[in-house]
């Protein structure tokens, strides 16, 4: 069930591109893109956490960032979902949308979902009940879902389901689900939300062998369907989801391209994957 890109809510889109001339609206480089980044750059009590960093992702592209501790990387998911704001640069959704001009419940409308590395599911309620929880609090097309859910809403909720591979726990509360599970759950009330642009903070991190190759195969699946961006230090599973990969360090980009070319690249060796 391949779900239409969301149409941007007109309010915010002239709120976002409120003051901006028509060509940096729709200038080339940006308009072809779902993510772009350029100059940006924010300072916490005087040290520098983001740096000049300029990232371009397309529609339906899937895209590893990897880098060491304190390159930027939170901090770089923080200043797109809206969580920190920059000191500096543009940060461009769907070609036309500054993100720096909006809030986070805004930026969240927008279809821009952040799972965090802590699955954040309610495991009170069964696994339904969280993906109706979810469907229920998203705005746009499903701001008047009241009371009993439709027969498209709960289409919807069956593909999510099937899509992450949790059918057969439906009924069960989410606090009995394995650790991987508790993670595919949250990717699931993402994609029942109709999120276009997912954020993945380290998803694999206590995973077993198992789960991790489930969740790549998962990834893989919403590749071309959604714009990901997985943040990851497991080389291994970058290795398996075949992405561009883009390294951070020092809040800027250090190396940018193939698994095996970030990881020959002598800066990277001598940074981060050490030899």
């Amino acid at each position: 069930m391949k779900r239409p890109a969301m149409p941007l809510p007109s309010p915010l889109l002239q709120r976002a591109t409120a003051g901006m001339s028509p060509d940096v609206v729709d200038r080339p480089r940006v308009s072809d893109t779902q993510l772009y980044l350029d100059g940006v750059s924010v300072s916490f009590d005087g040290f520098k956490a983001i740096n000049n960093l300029a990232l371009m992702v397309a529609p339906g592209e899937l895209r590893t960032i990897i880098g060491p501790n304190g390159a930027g990387k939170t901090t770089m998911m923080d200043i797109i979902t809206g969580k920190t704001k920059p000191d500096s640069g543009e940060v461009m959704f769907a070609g036309r949308v500054d993100l720096t001009r909006l809030d986070e419940v805004e930026i969240a409308n927008l279809g821009i979902g952040r799972k965090f590395q802590k699955p954040t599911v309610f495991e009170n309620l069964t696994v339904f009940e969280n993906f109706e929880l979810a469907l229920k609090s998203a705005r746009g097309a499903w701001k008047t879902l009241l009371g009993r859910l439709n027969s498209e809403a709960l289409d919807r909720i069956a593909w999510a389901l099937h899509t992450v591979g949790l059918e057969a726990r439906i009924r069960d509360f989410a606090g009995s689900l394995s650790h991987g599970q508790k993670q595919w759950l949250e990717i699931g009330m993402l994609l029942v939300q109709d999120t276009q642009l997912i954020l993945l903070d380290e998803p694999v991190a206590g995973m077993t062998d198992a789960e991790t190759r489930q969740t790549a195969e998962l990834i893989l699946t919403l590749k071309g369907e959604r714009t990901l961006v997985v943040v990851e230090h497991d080389m291994e599973f970058v290795r398996d989801l075949g992405a561009r990969v883009t390294v951070l360090h020092e809040g800027s980009v250090l190396s940018e391209g193939t698994v095996d070319h970030v990881q020959n690249d002598p800066r990277v060796i001598e940074v981060y994957l050490g030899r």
